[in-house]
């Protein structure tokens, strides 16, 4: 069941710049979004904002020893939430990003310490879905990328089954209709070596130890 927050439409392909404006201005404010991405409906708000990070796992009832993983629109975003980017990241950073690898780095100082969970790193990912990669662009500060659900229930793919507690909560809703049904991000740990797969996703865990081997 939805709640009571606004609830706009958004073109997945082509989202109204106004639109995305208006988002970025909420997220800014302190407020969550939630935001569609390639297979299900994500929670935005500013990772650097302790409050509303702080917010962000109120809504979801989230255990804070659950690290939040984020979104960035560019480089030197990456480079301001990152304690140091090493050989094998910037490897699979050419070859997969904007897309859907999630890289676990250190985490920099500038992040909020709940972020990280209390491990000091942290997942980031650049997104290639029009809706989300703009929302990041227009914050000009990272963005959560937690699903807009309650932990450890399934992620959503459509704006019905988020729960209702979620979007009262929530400052606006960017409806992009159904999802398309798929997998999540691949969660590579850079931080050790050699590099470590958490979790195979959208990337084949195969291709990864290929481009990881041709990084050493």
């Amino acid at each position: 069941m939805t709640g009571n927050a606004a609830i706009r439409s958004v073109d997945p392909g082509a989202p109204d710049p106004d639109l995305i404006a208006y988002a970025a201005e909420l997220i800014r404010g302190g407020q969550a979004v939630i935001y569609p991405t390639r297979c299900l409906y994500g929670l935005g708000a500013d990772a650097l904002n302790p409050d509303a990070v702080d917010r962000v796992f109120w809504i979801k009832q989230r255990a804070l020893t659950n690290p939040v993983s984020i979104l960035v629109a560019d480089r030197e975003m990456l480079e301001a939430c990152a304690a140091e980017i090493p050989k094998t990241a910037e490897k699979i950073m050419q070859s997969c990003w904007p897309g859907g690898i999630t890289l676990v780095l250190r985490a920099g100082g500038i992040l909020p310490r709940a972020l990280t969970g209390g491990t000091g790193t942290i997942g980031i990912r650049m997104p290639a879905h029009p809706v989300a990669s703009a929302l990041a662009a227009a914050v000009q500060r990272p963005i959560t990328a937690t699903s807009a659900n309650i932990s450890g229930q399934t992620g959503p793919r459509e704006i019905e089954t988020i729960p209702g507690t979620v979007t009262e909560a929530a400052g606006l809703v960017l409806d992009a209709g159904e999802l398309d049904p798929g997998i999540g991000s691949t969660i590579l740990d850079v931080t050790c070596t050699p590099p470590r797969i958490l979790r195979e996703g959208a990337v084949a865990a195969n291709d990864l130890r290929s481009l990881i081997t041709l990084a050493d």
